[in-house]
């Protein structure tokens, strides 16, 4: 069952609108990006999120459509207007500067955080504070209800030496898995993750314990993002920011997941020997990610046969230095700055297939 929010004071609740009027600002700039299934699919688990449904209850279509036009309408104007600064005791600050606006928060047990994701989006997110502690030198900040969101709310976001792990946004991420394996019920790795917990008789209690699993699993994956950013420099992000949205990007980013998880996600898995969490991994894996690597899914179906983790243990540490000397190889074809090295790297990226 979805929880109910725990009220905000009305001083807090003037919070949550600005954050939530610069959310919609966003969406509003960004939401057509999305192709129009993807799009579909986000808006209807956005219409839960905001009428707080139970994930088990079944949308009305007549509902989510009215919502959705009027959303849309709402979108439009909202087309030509700037981020709005976030007001808090009468003291106003510029909607990017989440330090300062966590600071005066901090006595109310809530988290701000702002930034950019995918293909430069603005990001805003104001959530309940759950727990906060530091993981090799970072310090993490796991939030669960959320009042204020975008459309998109990734689980996990990192910036500046800081990690939100967003456990409400986690758990509904969990749920559409869940219900998109359900459709056809395919025999694959998310159907071996979803089998080790109860959805079929708890639906609530199975959402609750995966979600638990899989923030340590975000949690090593943020860590290795961090260190893959350590490594690659600053010439990497400037190398995406220059690349168009095509299939290359999407070459480029699959190879700097590989080398993050590669780094530590994987090895963190294995250590732990977590059934689970590997098989949700490697459900989770994305087309572009098997098209360049398919080794390591040799290695995973070696290991679902045999029970055998040698393969992908042997495969992590080789692709730890084979991502990273990709990377650098991509960097150094860009480095040309001539349209010509993108087909190269692209060439390069499938020639160095794992």
């Amino acid at each position: 069952m979805q929880a109910r929010q725990t009220a905000l004071t009305p001083r807090l609740q003037a919070v949550q609108s600005a954050v939530q009027h610069n959310c919609h600002i966003a969406d509003a700039h960004f939401a057509s990006d999305y192709t129009l299934c993807v799009y579909l699919l986000k808006m209807r688990e956005y219409y839960r999120w905001e009428q707080r449904l139970p994930y088990g209850t079944r949308i009305s279509s007549e509902a989510v459509g009215d919502w959705l036009t009027a959303r849309e309408a709402f979108w439009e104007t909202l087309e030509n207007e700037s981020f709005q600064p976030v007001e808090i005791d009468g003291q106003t600050f510029d909607p990017f500067d989440a330090d300062a606006i966590n600071q005066a928060l901090h006595d109310d047990r809530l988290v701000y955080s702002a930034g950019y994701g995918n293909m430069a989006k603005p990001l805003f997110m104001l959530a309940r504070l759950e727990n906060t502690f530091e993981r090799d030198g970072n310090a993490v900040f796991v939030t669960t209800e959320e009042y204020a969101r975008d459309l998109v709310a990734p689980p996990a976001m990192s910036l500046d030496g800081k990690m939100f792990i967003r456990q409400e946004s986690l758990r509904r991420m969990l749920w559409e898995r869940y219900e998109e394996w359900r459709w056809n019920r395919p025999d694959n790795a998310m159907a071996r993750a979803l089998g080790c917990y109860d959805f079929d008789n708890d639906l609530d209690a199975a959402l609750d314990t995966m979600t638990q699993h899989e923030t340590d699993t975000l949690i090593w994956h943020e860590i290795g993002e961090v260190e893959a950013g350590k490594q690659l420099g600053t010439g990497w992000e400037d190398m995406l920011a220059s690349l168009p949205r095509s299939r290359l990007e999407l070459m480029a980013r699959a190879v700097r997941d590989h080398l993050a998880d590669a780094l530590s996600t994987l090895p963190a898995l294995l250590q732990q020997e977590q059934p689970a969490s590997l098989h949700f991994y490697f459900g989770n894996l994305s087309g572009m990610r098997k098209q360049i690597y398919p080794a390591l899914l040799q290695a995973y179906h070696h290991w679902v046969e045999c029970g055998d983790l040698v393969d992908l243990q042997q495969q992590v540490e080789a692709g730890r230095h084979h991502w990273l000397q990709v990377a650098d190889e991509l960097m150094q074809l860009h480095e040309g700055r001539v349209r010509k090295a993108w087909t190269d790297m692209e060439t390069l990226i499938e020639q160095k297939a794992l």
